[in-house]
């Protein structure tokens, strides 16, 4: 069992961005599809991802700290809390848990039901031994660490993603809705074989940046480019969004600036429903227009003719 502080190579009291600093970097040296030749890195890699899910688990690094579990997230000692001071503990034996409180449980029932129905003596003593008390379950498997990347509009519309697992075979990922960059998806029995059973497969995504949508929460914003003539005149104009394009109507005598909402056009929310999307006109001028700038040079603005008046300049 190895000291998840040590297989990451931080120091006890390092800091959450101190741990994900140092696994992101050995991720990088370790991950399988740069280490194909490697089976050392592949397990490496397992480790490393191990004791970072440890490690970032607030409550399991607090019980590591104080001894109660081992590096691979075993209890070091089943009857950890029942000693002085009256404290309560938990004890967990195949698929139960046991609560050991200090409300004057009775001691005997409690050895009963652990020790799987062994009968009292006369003298109030046990028959029939601890029943196997104490013996760990197999471990499983190692789980081993993927990354994800899927690209912006995928995440939005959350469009199944294909990822290929360290045994050569493929999955179908159905994203969740809130997907963004960091988001964790288990797959169960996917990683590392053991005598246990296998571990997991854990993958981390990461939202791969867009050339023109830009996500705030779960909105998506886009600037949307319009001629003079579109802005003055108004028009009907296509719009993109991260499904398909849609018709917007710019009103007249529209200026920069100007911003519209697309209803359900962002990303899927936890909680049920989706985003906006926020529309931006701005209004692109041609550069060299003659005909243009004879126009302007003879126009005379309504009022001052001074847009940066309200600004008191």
């Amino acid at each position: 069992m190895a000291d998840p502080y040590s297989t990451l190579g931080v120091a006890r009291g390092a800091s959450e961005a101190e741990i994900k600093k140092a696994y992101r970097n050995l991720a990088k040296q370790l991950h399988p599809d740069r280490n194909k030749d490697n089976p050392k890195a592949s397990e490496k890699f397992s480790q490393v991802t191990n004791a970072y899910d440890l490690l970032t688990d607030k409550d399991k690094r607090a019980r590591f700290d104080r001894g109660e579990i081992d590096g691979d997230g075993n209890p070091t000692n089943p009857f950890a809390g029942m000693g002085g001071g009256g404290q309560g503990g938990q004890y967990r034996s195949g698929g139960s848990q046991f609560d050991f409180n200090s409300d004057g449980a009775d001691v005997g029932s409690m050895f009963e039901e652990l020790f799987g129905g062994a009968q009292r003596r006369g003298g109030g003593g046990f028959s029939g031994g601890f029943g196997g008390f104490g013996r760990r379950p197999s471990p499983k498997g190692a789980n081993v660490g993927y990354k994800l990347q899927v690209p912006f509009t995928d995440a939005a519309a959350l469009a199944p993603q294909r990822i290929t697992l360290a045994d050569a075979k493929t999955i179908d990922l159905k994203l969740p809705a809130g997907v963004e960059t960091g988001t964790q998806m288990r797959l169960s029995g996917k990683g590392q074989e053991g005598p246990g059973g296998n571990g997991d497969a854990i993958v981390t995504i990461e939202v791969q940046p867009h050339r023109f949508f830009t996500r705030d929460g779960d909105d998506v914003r886009l600037d949307l480019p319009v001629s003079l003539k579109e802005a003055v005149l108004g028009a009907q104009v296509r719009v993109p969004t991260v499904e398909k394009p849609v018709m917007l109507t710019v009103p007249k005598g529209s200026s920069s600036g100007k911003t519209f909402r697309l209803k359900g056009k962002g990303f899927h929310k936890k909680g049920g429903g989706r985003g906006d999307q926020l529309v931006t006109l701005v209004v692109d001028l041609p550069a060299g227009d003659a005909a243009l700038e004879a126009f302007v040079e003879g126009w005379t603005p309504i009022g001052d003719g001074n847009p940066r008046a309200k600004l008191g300049v």
